[in-house]
């Protein structure tokens, strides 16, 4: 039986019909992964402080007292394999559940893309943008400061194409292979073959602060700003690794069930 198979179809008679409830058997091997349905989420959260994104991302809030992943999880109708497939890939930095791929909610995963960009584009450059224009508002350097801001809205604008372009096109095409739509000549390789490292351009902004921004005296305001670039940086390349290996992975699998390739 493979893993596409491993459901429990049970008949519940309904208005004279014959309806069938799939039940996924939970056989997720956790072997080799840090974080368990049976941890507390609350250590997971004080084990790795970023996992509070991977939560927020999933539609999970906090004030879940002692309970465990699962518990959390089912509780909001969140998929736990692909909740903690995510938190394990986010935590290692690797894919620790290759093998297990096709046990994760396409939709879920898809799902917190979605939050992700939302995320980026809404809340965390603006609120970069607004400490750097903070910081730089009362350099004596102000040609440098207006380069400098003028570098940080091109970068936004270049990962506002990038992320409008997976909620257009990627995420549409998933939708309707979900739905068993028509999907034209587009497939899921396609965007890994176009798919571009989006925080590359931070870098360089980092770099141009650090080595070429002469300010003096008290620099807490800059400095709040680039701490905030340099997690903004580590986020954006762990959320494009997540497309690359696990989101791009699950869709070939998904495509293959539906036949596309």
């Amino acid at each position: 039986m493979t893993d596409w198979d491993k459901y429990l179809k049970v008949g519940i008679g309904h208005a004279g019909e014959l309806m069938f409830l799939c039940i996924k058997f939970e056989s997720m091997d956790y072997k080799s992964a840090k974080f368990k349905p049976v941890d507390k989420m609350g250590d997971l959260i004080n084990h790795d402080y970023k996992l509070l994104l991977v939560m927020s991302r999933f539609g999970l809030s906090l004030g879940f007292g002692d309970k465990t992943v699962e518990q959390v999880c089912r509780e909001n109708g969140v998929d736990v394999p692909t909740f903690l497939a995510v938190a394990n890939f986010i935590h290692e930095g690797n894919n620790l559940l290759e093998g297990n791929l096709s046990q994760l909610s396409v939709s879920d995963l898809m799902g917190y893309l979605k939050q992700a960009h939302g995320y980026f584009l809404d809340f965390c450059l603006p609120a970069i943008r607004q400490k750097l224009a903070e910081a730089l508002g009362t350099s004596i350097h102000g040609e440098i400061a207006f380069l400098i801001l003028r570098f940080f809205d091109e970068y936004v604008a270049e990962v506002r194409r990038h992320m409008e372009y997976e909620d257009t096109n990627v995420f549409t095409y998933v939708s309707n292979l979900l739905e068993g739509k028509p999907l034209g000549n587009y497939t899921i390789s396609i965007f890994a073959r176009r798919h571009n490292q989006i925080e590359l351009k931070l870098v360089e902004l980092k770099n141009i602060i650090l080595k070429y921004y002469p300010e003096r005296g008290n620099n807490n305001l800059l400095n709040a700003a680039l701490f905030d670039i340099f997690s903004c940086e580590e986020d954006l390349a762990s959320h494009c690794k997540v497309e690359d290996f696990l989101f791009v992975p699950v869709v070939r699998l998904l495509e293959k069930q539906k036949g596309v390739v």
